[in-house]
C-alpha cells in the first residue's frame, strides 16, 4: 500500500455526445422529471417504500462488513421489542439517517458540513468503536489524525489538509451548474468523499447517504413518489464497487467517466426496475399473492386469514362487510373479532386510529417474510449475499 498522498483535481468530466454515459444521463434526466403514476394504491406503495428503506440500510452496512442477514434484520423489524445486536443497531441507525435526510432535504437544498457531521453522528450512534465495532470515538467529528483505507492504494489527505479538501468538496456539491451536469456531480462527489475519507470510521455509510440526499436535492422526489434504493447499485457486487472506486483514485479522466457510468447506469436500472411496482396488476399477481401463499405454506397465517388477505389485496381499503364471502355463517360481531385478532397479529392495520377500514400490513409484520421471498423471486432483491 502506498504511504504517500497524491493530490487529484476535483472537476466535472464531460462525456462525448455519442457516449453511453451521455445516453444514461439523458435517461435519468427524463426519469427524475417524469411524474410517477400508476394503479398501486398509496397505502400499499408506501409500505413498499418503507421496506426498501430497510433493505437500503441492510445493504449499505453489509458493504462495510456487517454480517447481519436480511432475514435477521427483518425479524428484528417484526419484533422490535427484542434486544438487538450491534449489527441490528447499525442498520437501524442507517434507517434513522435516511429519515433525517427526508426531513431536512428538499429539491435545491444545499448540503453543508454540519449536515454531513450530523449524518455521521446518526450512523455511528451507540456503536462500539473499532476494532470491535462500527462506531467512532468522536461521533460527528472529522478525523483528528491520518488514516489509511483497507485494500486501497490511495492514501487520503493529511489531516492538516482536511479543512481545505472539505471546503472544496462542499463547494463542488453546491456549485450552481447546468442541470444536465447534476447527475455527473452526484457520482463524482461520491468518489471524492470516499477519497477524502474525512471521518475515522463510517465514511462508506455516510457517503451513500450523501448520495441519497443529493438525489433528493436534484429532483428525485422519493418521499411522495418514486422508490429509490441507491445502495442496490453498490451492494450487488461489493468487489466491483471497491474496484471502480480504486480505479477512479487515479484521477484519470477515463477512469472517472467509467466510475460515473457505473454509478448512473446502476441508478437508471434500479429506477426502471422499481418503477414496475406502481403497476398494481403486476404487483398483486407477481408479488403480493405469492407473498401470501408463501406465508400460508409456512403456517404463518391460517387458511381463513389467507382468504381474507386475498380480498384485502383485491380491495386494498376494505371493511368487515367485504370479507363476508369467506366468513359465511358468521354474524358481523364475529367478523369484527376476526379482524381485531388480525390487527393484533400485525396482519392488517386501520386506515385511521380506531377506524373500521383496513389495509393489509406488509411492512414490519409476519407478512414481510413472504414479501421478501416474492421480491427476491422476481429479481427485485438479492438474498444470496
Amino acid at each position: 500500500m502506498s504511504s504517500r498522498f497524491t493530490h487529484r483535481i476535483l472537476r466535472l468530466v464531460i462525456p462525448d455526445y455519442d457516449s453511453e454515459l451521455t445516453d444514461v444521463v439523458m435517461d435519468l434526466q427524463y426519469l427524475r422529471r417524469h411524474t410517477l403514476g400508476g394503479s398501486t394504491p398509496a397505502p400499499i406503495f408506501f409500505q413498499l417504500k418503507r421496506l426498501f428503506h430497510t433493505l437500503e440500510s441492510i445493504n449499505s452496512t453489509r458493504i462495510e462488513g456487517n454480517r447481519t442477514s436480511i432475514a435477521e434484520a427483518i425479524e428484528a423489524s417484526i419484533n422490535p421489542e427484542q434486544p438487538g445486536t450491534e449489527g441490528i443497531r447499525e442498520i437501524q441507525n442507517n434507517e434513522a439517517a435516511m429519515r433525517f435526510i427526508e426531513e431536512q432535504i428538499d429539491e435545491d437544498s444545499p448540503i453543508s458540513r454540519a449536515f454531513v457531521r450530523e449524518l455521521h453522528k446518526i450512523v455511528v450512534r451507540d456503536l462500539s468503536p473499532p476494532p470491535n465495532g462500527e462506531g467512532d470515538k468522536t461521533p460527528g467529528a472529522f478525523r483528528s489524525g491520518n488514516v489509511t483505507i483497507h485494500r486501497a492504494e490511495h492514501t487520503p489527505p493529511d489531516v492538516s489538509q482536511l479543512p481545505e479538501y472539505l471546503d472544496e468538496f462542499i463547494n463542488f456539491i453546491n456549485e450552481p451548474s447546468d442541470p444536465k451536469f447534476d447527475l455527473l456531480r452526484v457520482a463524482i462527489t461520491h468518489h471524492r468523499f470516499a477519497w477524502i475519507h474525512p471521518f475515522s470510521n463510517g465514511n462508506g455509510r455516510v457517503v451513500r447517504l450523501i448520495t441519497y440526499a443529493q438525489l433528493i436535492s436534484k429532483g428525485f422526489d422519493v418521499r411522495t413518489g418514486r422508490i429509490l434504493n441507491p445502495s442496490a447499485v453498490f451492494c450487488s457486487d461489493r468487489e466491483q464497487y471497491y474496484s471502480m472506486l480504486s480505479a477512479a483514485d487515479s484521477g484519470n479522466s477515463q477512469a472517472i467517466i467509467d466510475w460515473c457510468l457505473y454509478v448512473l447506469k446502476g441508478l437508471r436500472d434500479e429506477l426502471e426496475k422499481i418503477d414496475r411496482l406502481v403497476n398494481y396488476d403486476f404487483l398483486r399477481s407477481r408479488i403480493l399473492q405469492p407473498a401470501l401463499t408463501h406465508c400460508k405454506e409456512r403456517a404463518l397465517i391460517s387458511d381463513l386469514e389467507f382468504n381474507i388477505l386475498l380480498i384485502a389485496i383485491d380491495i386494498p381499503i376494505f371493511q368487515a362487510s367485504d370479507i363476508e364471502p369467506v366468513t359465511m355463517g358468521q354474524i358481523p360481531a364475529q367478523r369484527s373479532r376476526v379482524l381485531r385478532k388480525m390487527r393484533e397479529n400485525k396482519l392488517i392495520e386501520p386506515m385511521s386510529k380506531n377506524g373500521r377500514k383496513y389495509v393489509v400490513k406488509f411492512s414490519n409484520s409476519p407478512l414481510t417474510r413472504g414479501l421478501i421471498y416474492a421480491l427476491a423471486e422476481e429479481g427485485f432483491i438479492d438474498l444470496s449475499s
